[in-house]
């Protein structure tokens, strides 16, 4: 075992029983959280800037049934943060060779991967590197990627050039520090939340700290700007049709970031079996309003596991 590398952020939910394990992956220490004994194998991924901490609110109720591991992926909540090199980049590949790997070492048998935002593409992506490893994928409100830079060419004009501007801003690193450290700071995270969260009394003060104690982490920096000027690299769409598990798609219909009529458009993908839309709730459904999703992920995780589980032939919708 290897040490975590921040300070433990103390939450009052039960997860606080799960005290952070950590494993060393390429000389780096990785933190991850497990809870239940018996069930399928789950992995939480979660989404840019949080942690394993983003899914305190359903570990406890999803390993009832499941054995859960909620991993920090390299550069987030604590696990180590390198600088980037090129040996370690802060892409979608590198973090899918990380839960692929953990899948392998730790968890050792295939297993079901759920995701929020960012973490939903690292799951894609892991699911078409290692098929075998994935039994099945839940996204909730998945990243569109809508910077990529294959998408910014739909864009008007002005917003083609603001974005690619700001990222070439960014990218001088005195400035980009300046940037990061007027970010890094709990009243500005708290208002970002508000913009993400349709339910602003989820907008806790233990989520403002859990999002804000591995900001000020040595190389915290270093890895938001590597990811905030990334426009490479694989699309949702890229990789769907290449996913050979069955896929159920949780979108919460009031995130203003990724529009849920985008969102709606993979359902004609046949690996997609489900699409079901959250009224009124943002950009994080499994910390926003676990007592939608828990129940959801619950009966998902139990009729994909029961041996007599039969694929369905055509998605769902329950808009």
């Amino acid at each position: 075992m290897v040490n975590v590398s921040s300070t433990p952020v103390a939450v009052s939910q039960s997860i606080c029983q799960l005290l952070p394990q950590a494993w060393s992956w390429r000389g780096h220490s990785i933190c991850y959280r497990q809870g239940g004994e018996s069930g399928p194998a789950v992995v939480l991924i979660h989404g840019f800037g949080a942690s394993s901490l983003h899914w305190r609110k359903n570990i406890p109720i999803l390993a009832k049934s499941a054995r859960v591991y909620a991993l920090d992926l390299i550069g987030f909540g604590q696990s180590a943060k390198p600088t980037p090199t090129e040996n370690l980049s802060y892409t979608f590949p590198t973090w899918a060779e990380l839960v692929n790997d953990f899948m392998t070492e730790i968890v050792g048998e295939p297993a079901f991967l759920i995701g929020n935002s960012i973490g939903c593409v690292v799951a894609l992506q892991a699911a078409v590197a290692q098929p075998d490893q994935v039994r099945g994928l839940a996204l909730l409100n998945c990243s569109l990627r809508l910077l990529h830079e294959k998408k910014r060419q739909t864009l008007p004009i002005y917003r083609q050039w603001g974005a690619g501007v700001l990222q070439q801003i960014l990218q001088f690193k005195p400035l980009g520090y300046w940037f990061f450290q007027r970010l890094a700071r709990p009243n500005v995270i708290r208002k970002i939340l508000h913009q993400a969260y349709a339910n602003p009394t989820a907008i806790t003060d233990e989520l403002v700290e859990i999002l804000y104690q591995p900001s000020q982490d040595a190389g915290a920096a270093d890895v938001f700007l590597a990811f905030v000027t990334y426009s490479q690299g694989p699309l949702p769409e890229d990789l769907l049709p290449h996913v050979q598990a069955p896929v159920l798609i949780l979108w919460g219909d009031a995130d203003p970031w990724e529009p849920i009529a985008l969102g709606q458009d993979w359902t004609s993908y046949p690996t997609v079996k489900e699409f079901i839309p959250l009224p009124q709730v943002g950009h994080c459904p499994q910390d926003e309003a676990p007592e939608l999703v828990n129940p959801i992920l619950q009966e998902w995780l139990e009729r994909h596991h029961s041996p007599t589980h039969k694929p369905a032939s055509a998605p769902q919708s329950h808009a």
